[in-house]
C-alpha cells in the first residue's frame, strides 16, 4: 500500500539512490539530509512497503515555495505517484500558509510539463541554458492558490 509521508532520516539513502538514477547532477546524501534540519524545507516521500518509490522537496520563504526535486522510480511511473506527490506537497505548503509554488523543468521533459499543466501550473518564464549534462533551457512554471 502506497503511503505519502514526511521525509525522515531513514529515507535519505533511498532518495539519494533515486537522485543518482534520475538526474545528471544528483544531490548527495549529505545535501538531502541537511534538508531535514532546514526549517524552510518540506519533503514528501512516497513509500510502498518500506521502499521509497518517489519524493518531492521544496523550500519556502514568505508565503512562496520553490520545488527543488521530484522523482519517481522508473518501475512505478505512470501510476499517478508524481501527481499525488505534488498534490501532497501543495496541501502541506497550504497548511503552512504558503500560496505559491514555482519550479523549473527541462524544456524537453514533455511528460513532466504535461503533469504540471494538468495540476494548474502556468509557464511564467524561461531560463536559458539552466541545465547542464546536456545543456538545456528550463521552463519556469508557477501555481498559486488561496490559503
Amino acid at each position: 500500500m502506497m503511503e505519502y509521508v514526511l521525509m525522515t532520516q531513514e529515507h535519505i539513502g533511498q532518495i539519494a539512490a533515486l537522485e543518482q538514477e534520475n538526474f545528471s547532477m544528483p544531490w548527495s546524501e549529505n545535501a538531502i539530509s541537511a534538508e531535514l534540519k532546514n526549517p524552510l524545507s518540506l519533503w514528501i516521500v512516497a513509500v510502498d512497503r518500506q521502499k521509497v518509490v518517489g519524493y518531492v522537496g521544496s523550500q519556502s520563504v514568505l508565503g512562496e515555495a520553490d520545488m527543488m526535486n521530484l522523482a519517481v522510480d522508473a518501475m512505478y511511473r505512470r501510476q499517478g505517484i508524481g501527481k499525488q506527490l505534488v498534490l501532497s506537497l501543495i496541501d502541506g505548503l497550504a497548511h503552512n500558509a504558503v500560496s505559491k509554488l514555482t519550479l523549473e523543468v527541462r524544456a524537453s521533459n514533455t511528460a513532466a510539463i504535461s503533469l504540471y499543466e494538468s495540476l494548474g501550473f502556468l509557464q511564467v518564464g524561461r531560463r536559458p541554458n539552466y541545465y547542464s549534462g546536456p545543456k538545456e533551457d528550463a521552463l519556469i512554471l508557477r501555481k498559486e492558490w488561496d490559503v
